[in-house]
């Protein structure tokens, strides 16, 4: 395919990815206001609205600014009616990762991943300029270079998350090609390393996001009452409940990444000076927010068994690379399998676990409002150290144990007159 039709293809899905995260925020805003107010100003208030929960889901942070009366309809002491809020209702960048991701597969199966990059990012920064330049509030501000940046490069990294595994394997006419090459050139001993370092750190990312996933289900079933009680003190009709059950559903990534800090160990913060961990629960006095309600009362030592699980998941990670690097080395190596690749491979899993945690540490914490809500959710660093840690001792035990019968019924297959035949390397 030629390469500007594959540019206008990555142009069309960017837009398209814009277009649908934009229409789902406006949508149930307008029938909010037209079960509210009837209609009346409707988009004057509705579009920039939209605008800043976009941006908002998107990492872009809002400088929320009240004056006097909107301060007391809310209930805001007048000195704090200024304030920001960052924390990201992350189902929106979900949302623009996985459709980028997409593209990004499209775009290497066509045949010019580069070109679609490029073009899929640039069009994605013309829809947020366009958000920003016609999405202006009175109320809530927005820095322009982020209002513009942020959301691209969410995008261009969910771009490159589904190209770069697709073009590893197919090829991409440039610069993975020569690694590849280079690799392959080293021998079988270094040139799955990276394969086998992504598959692992995939591996224990999907299970940490899985598990909690069930373990925010649980605390539902368990805590479910403390929820609807939250609900209730809200005095919100059925209007008012749909928009907060909608707000809580685009939350619910952010809320995930703050479960997988809690079994990781460091936990999260719900304001300065608070913190919820399986160590103990330190908290204040905390805003009437339903799904808080989900927060324990109490730490106690078993739970701190929890952060066997991050170990666990990383043992069937190093599991599946070892098997997967005791077959490479059937095929083509000699000898004893060397131990320094599959430490590499061990170090690999353990850095970018850790490095995918301080990133969605990073994007799920924030400012969430004036005062001591400055400081919500986990801290990147802590959440990247426990979690870099227990995926480089998780993967160790496997991927440094003796090969055992993960190589039986490799050796060379014989042929029809009874002598042993070389495998091909195929």
């Amino acid at each position: 395919m030629h390469r500007l039709t594959i540019a206008l293809l990555a142009v069309v899905d960017a837009m398209v990815c814009a277009a649908a995260a934009l229409g789902a925020i406006l949508a149930p805003l307008v029938l909010v206001w037209l079960a509210v107010f009837g209609g009346e100003g409707a988009w004057s208030a509705l579009w920039p609205t939209t605008a800043r929960v976009w941006q908002l889901g998107h990492l872009v942070p809002v400088s929320i600014a009240l004056d006097d009366a909107g301060a007391a309809a809310v209930g805001i002491d007048p000195n704090g009616a200024a304030f920001w809020v960052s924390v990201a209702p992350l189902a929106f960048a979900l949302f623009s990762l996985l459709f980028a991701a997409r593209s990004g597969r499209r775009a290497v199966d066509a045949g010019a991943p580069w070109s679609g990059f490029g073009a899929g990012t640039a069009a994605f920064a013309v829809a947020a300029v366009v958000v920003w330049a016609s999405g202006a509030a009175p109320v809530a501000a927005v820095t322009p270079w982020q209002a513009i940046v942020l959301p691209a490069a969410v995008y261009a990294a969910g771009f490159l998350l589904g190209a770069v595994p697709r073009a590893w394997d197919a090829g991409d006419g440039g610069p993975l090609d020569r690694l590849h090459d280079a690799l392959d050139a080293s021998g079988p001993a270094w040139r799955e390393v990276p394969a086998l370092v992504l598959r692992g750190a995939g591996i224990v990312a999907m299970g940490l996001v899985a598990v909690a996933g069930v373990v925010l289900a649980a605390l539902f079933a368990v805590r479910g009452g403390e929820v609807i009680a939250l609900f209730e003190r809200a005095r919100v009709d059925a209007v008012g409940a749909g928009a907060l059950t909608l707000v809580h559903l685009a939350y619910l990534p952010t809320a995930i990444v703050w479960v997988v800090a809690y079994l990781a160990g460091p936990g999260f913060a719900v304001g300065t000076a608070t913190a919820v961990s399986p160590a103990g629960v330190s908290l204040g006095v905390v805003p009437g927010i339903p799904i808080l309600g989900l927060l324990p009362e109490g730490g106690s030592a078993w739970q701190l068994v929890l952060v066997a699980i991050p170990v666990a998941l990383a043992a069937v990670a190093g599991g599946v690379c070892r098997r997967a690097f005791a077959r490479e080395w059937a095929f083509d190596g000699a000898g004893a399998e060397p131990v320094l690749p599959r430490l590499a491979i061990a170090g690999g899993i353990a850095a970018v676990v850790g490095a995918l945690g301080a990133l969605a540490a990073a994007c799920a914490s924030g400012a969430f409002g004036p005062g001591r809500m400055a400081e919500v959710g986990p801290d990147p660093g802590p959440v990247a150290l426990a979690l870099g840690l227990e995926a480089l001792v998780g993967a160790s035990i496997l991927l440094l144990a003796p090969a055992g019968r993960l190589t039986a019924g490799r050796a060379a297959p014989a042929d029809a007159d009874g002598a042993d035949t070389e495998p091909d390397p195929a």
